[in-house]
């Protein structure tokens, strides 16, 4: 499970270290992926794959089916941690993001997700202050 906050910076060829507690269960690979607003997802690369297939039931008829899977797979792209525990960006996948030198790391369970830091300033502010309002609606009986 990944877990925490951590502040890497990227660098001119788009390439951060992924922290340190979170690079024994990458290192086999990973998929950098587009993630909920405007983060990325940061999945290890079977644990991506049998997400992935999870979509293979859903109905093709569904346009928000379709219109997810598309968004989720093109943008999608495998990446392999070097021996300094760095991994690339794509540039699309930066832009989309709106990553610039100043990252935010985060773990978020089963994946981890990457954000420019003054988005996840801008997400973070609203979104601590609904969190206990959030619980019951969450997991009903906490």
């Amino acid at each position: 499970m990944f877990l925490g906050t951590h502040y890497p910076k990227l660098d001119d060829k788009g390439r951060l270290f992924l922290p340190a507690k979170f690079r024994e269960p990458l290192q086999g690979g990973l998929v950098i992926t587009k993630g909920q607003e405007h983060s990325l997802f940061v999945f290890p690369r079977e644990d991506f794959f049998d997400y992935a297939r999870r979509f293979e039931d859903a109905p093709l008829s569904s346009k928000g089916t379709r219109d997810y899977v598309r968004v989720l797979l093109s943008g999608a792209s495998d990446e392999l941690p070097d021996r300094q525990g760095r991994i690339t960006v794509p540039p699309t996948l930066r832009e989309y993001a709106g990553l610039t030198k100043e990252c935010v790391v985060i773990g978020a369970g089963s994946r981890v997700e990457i954000w420019d830091s003054r988005r996840w300033a801008d997400y973070l502010g609203p979104s601590e202050g609904a969190y206990a309002d959030l619980s019951e609606e969450v997991l009903p009986g906490t």
